[in-house]
């Protein structure tokens, strides 16, 4: 990595660890393609899933007290099960096509939010939570399919966060650990991982102290922003 590139690096992930640990999810918004343009698409994907499942373990912490993990569980199983095959096959699915299928849920999730079609979200969440795993596996990022998941729970809104964390955790660390077995992660990329503890615990304290002020009408605009950042991303890819 270029030295002059390491203060965007590190200013990246203090920011998507922030953003992440404030809507439970959202940080790869910010770090897959700010590693994957610094490190090259495969390493920049494999180096944020590292990056996100050691924050992930802090954001754990951080929201111990509202883990939902009967609620969670099929979820966390569905996502785990999709990363794990979704990273065996890396790049092999057309970005395209994973690009619309993405933007096409976002839409009927955002539909079922605003006319309160409670039950279908219900119905749709394993579905969702097993293409998200899949999505992120492949593309390094799953964030409206994982966001929609875990909404589908009917969670208020600390557990909604825990959740997301429990989840984004179970994923991240699935993909690691193929993409380590895989010679895509080295004993390097650890070290920088350990670098990052400090910015870890610091973004995801402040985030958490963001979440519980702003309210569940707060957080709902801010999953409903991310969510759009997502398709956004998504849309300009296409």
């Amino acid at each position: 990595m270029e030295p002059l590139l390491i203060p965007v690096v590190f200013l990246a992930v203090a920011a998507a660890f922030l953003l992440s640990a404030s809507a439970g999810f959202g940080g790869s918004l910010i770090l897959v393609p700010t590693l994957a343009l610094v490190l090259g698409t495969k390493s920049g994907v494999a180096m944020a899933a590292l990056l996100l499942a050691a924050n992930n373990l802090v954001k754990v912490f951080a929201y111990r007290a509202t883990l939902p993990f009967r609620k969670a569980a099929i979820v966390i199983v569905l996502v785990a099960a999709g990363a794990f095959l979704g990273a065996k096959l890396l790049v092999s699915a057309p970005e395209r096509a994973v690009a619309l299928a993405v933007i096409a849920s976002f839409a009927a999730a955002f539909l079922a939010e605003t006319f309160d079609l409670t039950r279908w979200r219900r119905a749709g969440s394993p579905l969702l939570a097993f293409a998200s795993g899949a999505t992120s596996g492949f593309s390094g990022t799953s964030g409206p399919l994982k966001g929609l998941a875990v909404r589908g729970l009917d969670l208020d809104r600390l557990h909604l966060v825990g959740a997301l964390s429990l989840v984004s955790l179970v994923g991240d660390v699935t993909k690691t650990a193929v993409w380590t077995d895989a010679a895509l992660l080295t004993g390097g990329d650890y070290l920088v991982a350990l670098m990052c503890v400090p910015l870890m615990f610091i973004a995801t304290f402040l985030g958490r102290r963001f979440n519980t002020r702003i309210g569940e009408r707060g957080y709902t605009g801010l999953f409903w922003t991310v969510m759009v950042g997502y398709t956004g991303r998504l849309l300009a890819g296409l």
